[in-house]
């Protein structure tokens, strides 16, 4: 469990309570970046997860500010070290009207390691779990091959799928709406891939109902067109505001906007441990290397202490975003308080360099995605710009997300630009899964698209996440995050602050998970 998160702001709660409106009400949203599927095994991605939250449940769930909830697990008990028993809600029922049962989670836990083509899933996830005792119709035990007390935090990340209508389906079922049966607050209408989602509430649900009986999400991509759709009315509400204009739309008296301390870090990724030359990297006369320069530590210091990343979160971010070394903002469980923000120190980059055998420098091509991340590719651009300073000519490649994901996952990329939100608010999620060996059959390294490896790593990560004591396992994930920042395993650059901006008439409970809800969102009183 984290301790208690910092926020930038910290607006009033909804008001649960609060009776709905008569009449029906319709919630349209503009989204930033794209959905890709409705299938919630297909890619962990934020958009996608955000999506997923509306259709379908996860056992276990969190707040806006990361704290467990209860979700279709009404509770859940470890029973010794290698089992944990969880009860199912009595009343959670499929969209189609039947209940939800223990055979539907182990459905759901065998699918997850086998949806074909997925550019990154949650294998990551499940990675212990050995089977699935069904004890009733609402209780089950999950037993796993060693212990696993993140288990209830692992769960955050999965959403339960029917048996029924999940078995023999592939993604495009789940896309067309034939398999896209959940057990959340709203069916799925309509998924139009690259404009629009459309939600109806589920009049089935037994918990407490969304205030909207339809629900929109728009995709627009370009910042100004967002912000001018919130503006003339054809939206509710936006996400991520571009930073330039956050103190426009607070001043503006038909407007909210709303902050959190978000769990995302930007950093970017070095291809490592390729067979072949890297395709994008080069001696300055252009000819390919032998063995990539990324492989020698001394150059990968030399990048990570070459950015100015507090002039980055000034001027490129316009305050949106803090400067980091790590992937946890402070006072989350197993945020490392001795690594700090690396110095920004040209100077000695260049003699690290030199060290390494390349005092000339080399040429490389730095990828981002140019619509996915708060000024992904103006990040990317002021990276490249200081990295030509210090000798390592560099230029940038900027792409559509759906281009650059697709690409990424077949780790076409040398160096890249990439984000991970911790939404587990630990630092074993990214241990595992980003830069956790790349290894399908144990489970880990599912979005490692860098291919960063490092054994002894591993080795400490299974032992931190198999220590039932929190105050040990939070001292070894710690050394965990230490091993990986004096490796340089990526390179942290800042974490966001997620902003969202409303229409005067529309309250929204801020998510540290930079998730867009519609359950999070009320008509003002």
């Amino acid at each position: 469990m984290p301790r208690t998160a910092i926020h930038r702001a910290l607006p009033a709660l909804l008001a649960l309570a609060a009776p709905l409106p008569a009449q029906a009400q319709h919630l349209t949203a503009a989204m930033a970046a794209p959905i890709t599927s409705i299938d919630p095994h297909f890619y962990n991605a934020a958009p996608n997860n955000g999506l997923a939250l509306h259709v379908y449940e996860r056992l276990v769930e969190r707040t806006p500010t990361a704290e467990l909830t209860p979700g279709l697990a009404a509770s859940w008990t470890p029973i010794g070290e290698t089992m944990w028993e969880l009860k199912l809600r009595p009343n959670a029922t499929w969209h189609d009207g039947t209940p939800v049962t223990p055979d539907d989670v182990a459905f759901t836990f065998a699918r997850i390691p086998n949806v074909p083509n997925s550019p990154g899933g949650f294998a990551g996830m499940i990675r212990a779990i050995s089977r699935v005792e069904a004890i009733d119709a609402t209780t089950l035990r999950i037993h796993t091959a060693r212990p696993t007390p993140n288990l209830p935090i692992d769960m955050v990340s999965i959403h339960i799928v029917s048996r029924k209508h999940g078995e023999g389906a592939a993604t495009e079922d789940y896309n067309s709406g034939r398999a896209a049966i959940g057990s959340g607050p709203f069916r799925l209408t309509r998924f139009a891939n690259g404009d629009r989602t459309e939600l109806t509430r589920y009049e089935g649900w037994a918990k407490e109902k969304p205030a909207w009986e339809r629900v929109t999400f728009r995709f627009i991509p370009n910042p100004g067109a967002r912000v001018a759709a919130l503006l003339a009315g054809d939206v509710d509400m936006i996400d991520v505001p571009p930073a330039a204009d956050i103190p426009r739309l607070k001043s503006d008296p038909k407007l909210s906007v709303v902050s959190i301390q978000g769990l995302r870090t930007i950093y970017i990724g070095l291809h490592r441990n390729r067979a072949t030359p890297e395709p994008f990297v080069t001696d300055n006369a252009g000819k390919p290397f032998d063995k990539s320069p990324f492989e020698d530590v001394r150059v990968r210091r030399a990048l990570s202490i070459a950015i100015n990343r507090q002039a980055i979160a000034d001027r490129v971010m316009s305050g949106t975003a803090d400067p980091t070394g790590q992937w946890l903002p402070p006072g989350t469980y197993s945020y490392a308080p001795n690594v700090k923000v690396p110095p920004y120190a040209p100077d000695e980059a260049r003699k690290l360099l030199a060290e390494a055998g390349y005092p000339q420098g080399f040429k490389l091509t730095l990828h981002t995605p140019n619509d996915r991340y708060p000024n992904d590719s103006q990040t990317t651009q002021a990276v490249a710009q200081m990295w030509t300073r210090i000798g390592v000519q560099t230029t940038v490649e900027a792409l559509p997300w759906n281009g650059f994901s697709a690409r990424s996952a077949r780790q076409e990329f040398s160096a890249a630009l990439g984000g991970w939100g911790s939404n587990t608010a630990e630092a074993g999620y990214l241990l595992v899964n980003i830069i956790g060996t790349f290894d399908p059959k144990a489970g880990r390294g599912a979005s490692n698209q860098r291919r960063y490896s490092n054994p002894a790593m591993d080795t400490l990560t299974d032992r931190a996440l198999s220590t039932f004591n929190p105050a040990e396992r939070e001292r070894l994930l710690i050394q965990a995050v230490e091993m990986a920042t004096n490796d340089v395993a990526i390179i942290p650059l800042h974490q966001l602050i997620n902003f969202w901006a409303t229409r005067k008439s529309i309250t929204y409970t801020p998510r540290m998970d930079e998730r867009t809800v519609a359950m999070n969102a009320r008509p003002a009183r």
